[in-house]
């Protein structure tokens, strides 16, 4: 199996989130499955004497960053046959906009005209740039990243040959697809990354080679000029970064993030510094990219989860899940244009990784994946049970809903949690002409109920709906039964409404 390779570097800082954590969050190992349940919505007793219940406050006329289609996106690999049948409809429940391919640390072995890869590079029947443009691109009407390869030429004898990526965007332009984000290498800073250069994982190579009339850069625009050209970056105010920025071309910057390193997965570090180091690690690169003279050049997030290899079980718990819709959300309230989690379909299984007791959950097994896969044999791993293809984990769960909650062209808004929920956090946005509200609840086993009051919105009455997956919902997976999520509509209630959060959950509420 292919999984990701090697550690990234982590920023680890005091960066909070909106509403900062004020008590820990539970972790532990599994108790008794629960019966899955929803979020229950009351209008407050009267105007006149208020919400009884902690108030979480939206503030309306106060309209933050424009929500972007490709900020909502996941990854695909040449390592899997994109053209199985049901793949296209199963990423669109995931409801992806953009999708990154080849593939991570694969794409610096990955020569795109003859589908091959150096170094053994594993590269899977029908994966061609042509079939994945045919069989998921343009039926799910998604937008593309492209990592191309800068480690290695089509000999595997030396760095790669930007006349090699120049061809490929041609290519692309000749079957109808501009304006695409084509990044220069993955993560060819780390000794991890296959670099077949002189000087391997080394700035001022790399910069050379996407600067100057036979590098990235020129030769992509004189193929397409509409084409965006990214450049790598830790992120971590490293010299590769200072460099690399200072004298390199570049349209925008590819950052990745992963919160934990294998082996030191922690459920309740994930979820209460995970989101904020996020937040914090974005910030980095914007103040690096004005101290390049560059302070509005977009950042791309294109790669995210939480563990930077050989994923356990936590992987594929609700805690990931929890964590991956924070993670969304504090993308969405940074206003990046783009990012891509790792990954959606086509990540395999592994049994060798962390599945210590003092992590929640009950599988015997970890996967990047947002949704099972065959690989080859069911789910990739000896002992692991048969899951069909296509269901989503909790990862996937927490996208599909998060695609509920951010609708393209709105814009996020303020909101406050009071200090008596101090396991609650919260994003909000318009939708249309009303709004909409994340919600998560990170206590393992109770729930909250909570009133949200709309500041400075014109109705007075709104038609209210919820989507919610949480624990519950994950823990009939003790028995391998993968419930999804429970959709309630709530009627009509005032501006006050009261949602009852069930514990461990994300909650999407929608307000028209």
């Amino acid at each position: 199996m292919t999984t990701k390779l090697g550690p990234v570097a982590r920023l680890r800082n005091s960066a909070i989130l909106l509403t900062s954590c004020l008590a820990s969050c539970g972790d532990g190992g599994g108790t008794s499955a629960s019966t899955p349940n929803a979020p229950a919505a009351t209008s407050s007793t009267s105007p006149s004497s208020g919400p009884t219940n902690p108030i979480v406050t939206i503030n309306t006329a106060v309209a933050g960053a424009t929500i972007a289609a490709d900020a909502i996106g996941t990854n695909m690999a040449i390592w899997y046959d994109f053209t199985q049948p049901g793949v296209t409809a199963q990423t669109e429940a995931l409801g992806a906009h953009m999708v990154r391919w080849p593939g991570g640390s694969g794409s610096d072995q990955y020569h795109w005209q003859t589908g091959t890869g150096c170094n053994g590079q594993y590269v899977a029947p029908n994966t061609s740039f042509d079939n994945f443009v045919a069989d998921i691109v343009k039926p799910a009407k998604l937008d593309v990243a492209i990592t191309l390869n800068y480690g290695s030429n089509a000999t595997c004898t030396g760095g790669a040959d930007p006349n090699e990526a120049a061809a490929w965007v041609a290519h692309a332009k000749a079957l109808g697809l501009t304006g695409l984000h084509w990044t220069v290498g993955n993560e060819v800073y780390g000794s991890w990354e296959y670099d077949l250069h002189a000087k391997p994982h080394d700035p001022a190579t790399y910069a050379g080679a996407v600067a100057g009339a036979s590098g990235y850069y020129q030769l992509i625009k004189a193929q397409d000029s509409t084409a965006n050209v990214g450049v790598v970056v830790t992120g971590n105010n490293t010299t590769w970064d200072a460099i690399v920025l200072a004298n390199a071309p570049y349209d925008f910057v590819e950052l990745h993030y992963y919160a934990q390193n294998p082996g030191n997965e922690n459920d309740t570090n994930l979820l209460t510094q995970g989101p904020a180091q996020l937040t914090a690690l974005i910030k980095s690169v914007q103040s690096a990219l004005a101290t390049a003279g560059k302070p509005n050049t977009p950042i791309y997030l294109g790669e995210f989860n939480s563990v930077s290899s050989n994923p356990g079980k936590q992987s594929v718990s609700i805690v990931n899940g929890l964590y991956a819709g924070m993670a969304l959300g504090e993308v969405l309230n940074a206003g990046l244009p783009m990012a891509t989690w790792w990954q959606g379909i086509g990540a395999g299984c592994s049994t060798g990784g962390n599945n210590a007791t003092s992590l929640y959950g009950w599988q015997n097994f970890g996967s990047y994946g947002q949704m099972a896969d065959t690989w080859p044999n069911p789910y990739g791993c000896a002992g692991a049970p048969s899951i069909p293809q296509g269901t989503l984990m909790p990862s996937g769960q927490a996208m599909a809903l998060v695609s509920q909650f951010a609708i393209a062209g709105n814009h996020m808004l303020p909101i406050a949690i009071p200090s008596t929920l101090p396991l609650v956090r919260g994003y909000a946005a318009t939708q249309g002409s009303g709004y909409s509200v994340l919600l998560v609840n990170l206590d393992q086993n109770n729930p909250a109920t909570v009133t949200l009051q709309l500041q400075g919105a014109t109705q007075t009455q709104f038609s209210v709906s919820t989507i919610s997956y949480g624990k519950a919902q994950y823990d009939t997976s003790q028995s391998n039964v993968w419930t999804p999520p429970v959709t309630s509509a709530l009627g009509n209630t005032n501006a006050t409404p009261s949602i009852t959060l069930p514990a461990w959950s994300l909650t999407v509420v929608q307000l028209k």
